[in-house]
């Protein structure tokens, strides 16, 4: 008589909303946000879909969640010790850092719904807004210095992701992992063509095509956030700062 096979474990775990929402990281980091499904993480997890939807209620709370998962780590350290500027730029650094390593957390943040008190990026508001207010910025002004630092991050970081997630597929499409060489083919490409436009027409960007060149993102960025708390502390210092 022919021995029965054994079945394999589906699950060495207990399911759980940690490893769901890990599990659903990995995934968006594989495939982007379109190959995230509740089958295909199912599958990833040895589970049934209805087992998932036990502890997240749809898409856009796992999206959420997923998004604090990977932004939580930029919240963890203390600034105690350090001054309002200094904790603000670690933490822009830490949100920069964390999109490039997961480039579809820029377009995840512009597609979840606008719930109210319940934005990925609440956390970071709240640390950004309390540093400014140890800048002392005037009250009436600091919803508007906080929102132009998030959405600087947000918007700066994002943009730099998708260029990397973009220069990664032209890499694949060529069967090469060369990204950061066609990274530099790129920008001097851009840069070269800059330097062929009209005089007339475009002489700002004629003259800053080689510093297109040889830019580094993150330095960059970086300088971004200190023209902007440049900005708030002079307003603050003479009484400029407005709402």
């Amino acid at each position: 008589m022919a021995s029965r096979k054994s079945r394999p474990e589906r699950r060495q775990e207990p399911l759980s909303r940690e490893r769901i929402v890990a599990a659903a990281v990995e995934l968006l980091d594989t495939v982007g946000e379109g190959g995230l499904t509740f089958r295909a993480l199912a599958e990833r997890l040895a589970t049934g879909p209805g087992a998932i939807y036990w502890h997240v209620t749809g898409k856009n709370e796992l999206l959420a969640a997923a998004v604090d998962a990977v932004i939580a780590p930029t919240l963890a350290g203390d600034d105690t010790g350090t001054t309002p500027q200094e904790a603000i730029r670690s933490l822009a650094l830490g949100v920069f850092d964390a999109i490039d390593a997961h480039p579809w957390v820029g377009t995840t943040l512009a597609q979840l719904p606008r719930t109210p008190g319940k934005s990925p990026m609440l956390r970071v508001f709240e640390r950004i807004g309390r540093q400014v207010q140890a800048l002392r910025v005037p009250e009436a002004a600091q919803f508007t210095a906080a929102s132009a630092l998030l959405s600087y991050i947000l918007g700066v970081a994002g943009q730099n992701a998708a260029n990397t997630r973009a220069a990664q597929a032209n890499a694949d499409r060529a069967n090469t992992d060369q990204a950061n060489t066609d990274r530099a083919a790129f920008l001097d490409a851009v840069a070269t063509a800059w330097r062929e436009l009209d005089p007339d027409q475009y002489r700002f960007t004629r003259d800053v095509a080689g510093q297109l060149r040889e830019h580094d993102d993150r330095a960059e960025f970086v300088a971004g956030i200190d023209l902007i708390l440049a900005g708030i502390t002079a307003g603050r210092a003479d009484g400029r700062t407005r709402p």
